[in-house]
């Protein structure tokens, strides 16, 4: 027999949850899951949210899991080098969307481009 461990108010916390209960091969399984996910998000509440249920044997175990902190680590950026100037070697800056004039903005799309710091030239990014 199925036992509901937890509610959720919308269906990607209850999957969340399902995918640390999953890790630990603890099967689990979203009541209504499919019913819900047609449904727009303030019903879901209506049917009584989004219930994770588990068989008898796994709830003990379920709920310890799903009652754990979770510790969140950081990723550490990465340190990009900067992208040489064509035209002088400088530096390039970050890159921005360049406006075409207004007369004849119309026909043509929005290109990225990158500023040269050093000479003040643009070119494609």
């Amino acid at each position: 027999m199925l036992v509901t461990i937890a509610t959720f108010s919308f269906l990607h916390e209850a999957r969340l949850a399902q995918t640390q209960l999953d890790a630990l091969d603890i099967p689990s399984f979203i009541a209504d899951e499919y019913t819900l996910s047609n449904l727009q998000w303030p019903y879901e509440n209506i049917i009584g949210g989004v219930r994770l249920q588990v068989s008898e044997e796994f709830a003990a175990q379920a709920q310890e899991v799903l009652n754990e902190p979770v510790e969140i680590v950081p990723t550490p950026e990465l340190e990009l080098e900067p992208e040489p100037c064509p035209y002088c070697g400088g530096t390039l800056g970050e890159p921005y969307i360049a406006k075409p004039p207004p007369i004849i903005g119309w026909f043509f799309l929005e290109v990225s481009v990158r500023q040269c710091m050093a000479c003040g030239k643009t070119t494609q990014a």
